[in-house]
């Protein structure tokens, strides 16, 4: 067996890869060579993720999104863990199969918790009664984690996401990799470093902010290939997705609300969205929404009201969805994808004094739809530094306080991705030395990954 490290750099795409990436740009140029990934449907984290690990398309595995709308639960869930959500056989599976003494080490891919991987490292924040949330991880085995941040430091959360982004995070997880490796030799390491999906979201892809990002995880992904190289171990870089510049949102459930197909429950005069009782209503994902009919005979109205507002591309009915490979019952009833220029807000109040408390903080677990707000701080706020330090302040002394520092300013967002109908310059690359071929589908990246690491011995 060949030993591969599959080092996932979140955002990279082929026009990122020139004047501000020098080191990658030099060793492709003289040792590796690029393929453009064909990506499915949509193309985010969670199923671009599972998609690579399995071979299979959303309808065979399930993950039509980085969430969905449980409908036994009448509730929107985002970013779950549980591996146990793949429904399709995970390439570490299939590899033990064909060598019991293969090993996988999964460091921040997704869906990471209750796997049968070897090794694992996942972010697990700790939720206190006071309400405080304190950065932390989970792993597997369960003494991983405390080796690991006695080591390193506690797993820098509020560098991983929300205004504090960084490249801390993505080192913190580099650096896991290189610890995981030298004690265990897994024959597969899945190394996630998440930092350029930051600032390709946040700021336009000119600025002086994203070519100084490119230098950083340029430096942080060379040093790794140099690592792996040294002991014998192929480095393959990878993404799941291109991020191409976007400069309008759509705010897809108000659309609906002004049709009247949203309910809301309102709460010390804030509203929240009550899936079950809506008669329809949109799971926004970035650059695509499931619109979840509850009312099925509204499903046509639905569908034209979408597909004639400005920034909507596509709307998927049944059939659209099975020409996609989306046709899994997770799925909506509809599926809108927006204009390249576009993406979806999940915002369903139609006054900001209404807006859930939990819109303007980082609360990824109770908005009902992706929030690439939360890369921001309110620059609506005066003062905003001086107000986070008092809050810092007040939560060390023992108080409650709320941390609402995130604008509803869909404006500010500069990146998005999802849609699959971009440019090949655009599109998620794959890098190696063993690969020829120009273009190849996502589906196809879990066999080339285990030919690569079963040269000599014949798949099944």
């Amino acid at each position: 067996m060949n030993k591969i490290a599959a080092i996932n750099i979140v955002g990279l795409s082929s026009h990122l890869i020139g004047e501000y990436m020098p080191k990658l740009k030099a060793w492709m140029d003289e040792e590796a060579q690029l393929s453009t990934i064909n990506p499915v449907l949509p193309a985010v984290t969670c199923t671009a993720q599972s998609t690579y690990l399995t071979g299979k398309t959303p309808a065979e595995h399930g993950i039509v999104a980085n969430g969905w709308y449980f409908r036994d639960e009448c509730e929107v869930k985002l970013w779950r863990q549980s591996n146990k959500l793949v429904e399709a056989e995970k390439i570490w599976d299939k590899a033990k199969r064909i060598n019991p003494e293969f090993t996988c080490a999964n460091l921040f891919w997704w869906y990471n918790m209750y796997s049968t991987v070897d090794y694992s490292v996942t972010p697990r924040p700790q939720y206190l009664a006071d309400g405080r949330k304190m950065p932390d991880c989970y792993s597997h085995p369960a003494s991983l984690r405390d080796e690991l941040q006695d080591k390193l430091g506690t797993f820098p959360l509020f560098s991983f996401w929300g205004p504090n982004t960084s490249i801390k995070s993505s080192r913190w997880i580099a650096d896991a990799a290189k610890h995981v490796f030298e004690k265990h030799q897994p024959t597969l390491t899945l190394i996630y470093l998440p930092h350029l999906d930051y600032c390709l979201q946040k700021y336009d892809h000119n600025s002086p902010q994203v070519h100084k990002d490119l230098g950083e995880i340029d430096t942080l992904c060379y040093e790794l290939i140099q690592f792996f190289e040294q002991r014998d171990v192929k480095p393959i870089v990878l993404s799941g997705y291109g991020i191409t510049s976007v400069s309008r949102p759509i705010h897809i459930n108000r659309i609906l609300r002004k049709a009247n197909l949203i309910q809301v429950r309102v709460e010390r005069g804030l509203e929240l969205l009550d899936a079950g009782a809506s008669q329809a209503f949109a799971m926004a994902d970035h650059q695509i929404a499931h619109v979840y009919v509850n009312d099925t005979t509204q499903i046509e109205k639905v569908r034209t009201l979408l597909a004639e507002a400005p920034g909507i591309a596509k709307v998927l009915d049944a059939e659209g969805k099975k020409q996609q490979e989306l046709n899994h019952p997770r799925a909506g009833e509809l599926v809108a994808i927006a204009e390249p220029d576009s993406w979806f807000t999940y915002y369903y109040w139609l006054d900001d004094k209404k807006a859930p408390d939990f819109a303007r903080k980082v609360e990824i677990h109770r908005k009902p739809g992706y929030d690439p707000a939360e890369m921001f701080l309110d620059p609506d706020k005066s003062f905003i530094y001086p107000r986070i330090a008092w809050k810092v302040l007040k939560k060390k002394l023992g108080f409650r306080m709320n941390m609402d520092v995130i604008p509803l300013r869909a404006d500010l967002v500069k990146g998005s991705h999802g849609a699959v109908d971009v440019p090949d310059s655009h599109k998620p690359i794959f890098i190696t030395k063993e690969l020829a071929a120009q273009q190849i589908d996502a589906t196809t990246v879990c066999d080339i990954l285990l030919q690569q690491i079963f040269t000599d011995q014949i798949l099944n």
